[in-house]
């Protein structure tokens, strides 16, 4: 590719910079799960480590954590529940929460994704040249982001232009 409009726009376009590389890291290990018969998706893997950890947690114990919407945490887990990764269960004091914890499919299959996701882990350390200062300049965004939306953010800015 030649032209990179995306990047010819730096900053301006950092929201779909960032997708493009996230899309392009979930692809290709999708690609590598096919390729290694292994019946996971990419964005599991935080869930996974999570239930590794926490045993048996709500939705939201997951959602909050993880920065996730509650939605999008529910879609997640009931497809790792139909590929029986996950059980669910009502909670014993409050029947309108839903217990998560990894199933025993899941618990067999831990030792064989822990040792791709320690590959995984290794490759991204090399693609960042061991230099993880990216991080902190990611760390720092989203702490302006907790601190004041972006929405709010780009209101004002779009107020201050339509007032002069």
């Amino acid at each position: 590719m030649d032209f990179d409009f995306i990047k010819e726009l730096g900053y301006k376009a950092l929201d779909s910079r960032l997708k493009r590389i996230s899309d392009r890291m979930s692809h290709d290990v999708r690609k590598f799960y096919k390729e290694f018969g292994v019946d996971v998706e990419p964005n599991w893997y935080l869930v996974f480590m999570l239930l590794q950890k926490k045993e048996e947690v709500s939705i939201t114990d997951i959602a909050e954590p993880l920065g996730y919407s509650h939605p999008s945490v529910v879609i997640i887990v009931k497809k790792m529940a139909e590929k029986g990764y996950l059980m669910i269960k009502k909670d014993s004091t409050d029947q309108r929460k839903q217990m998560v914890s990894l199933s025993p499919k899941a618990i067999e299959i831990l030792p064989q994704l822990e040792k791709i996701w320690d590959s995984c882990e290794k490759a991204i350390l090399k693609l960042l040249s061991e230099d993880l200062s990216i991080l902190s300049y990611l760390d720092t965004i989203d702490q302006e982001l907790k601190n004041e939306s972006f929405h709010h953010r780009f209101k004002q800015e779009y107020l201050k232009t339509i007032q002069s």
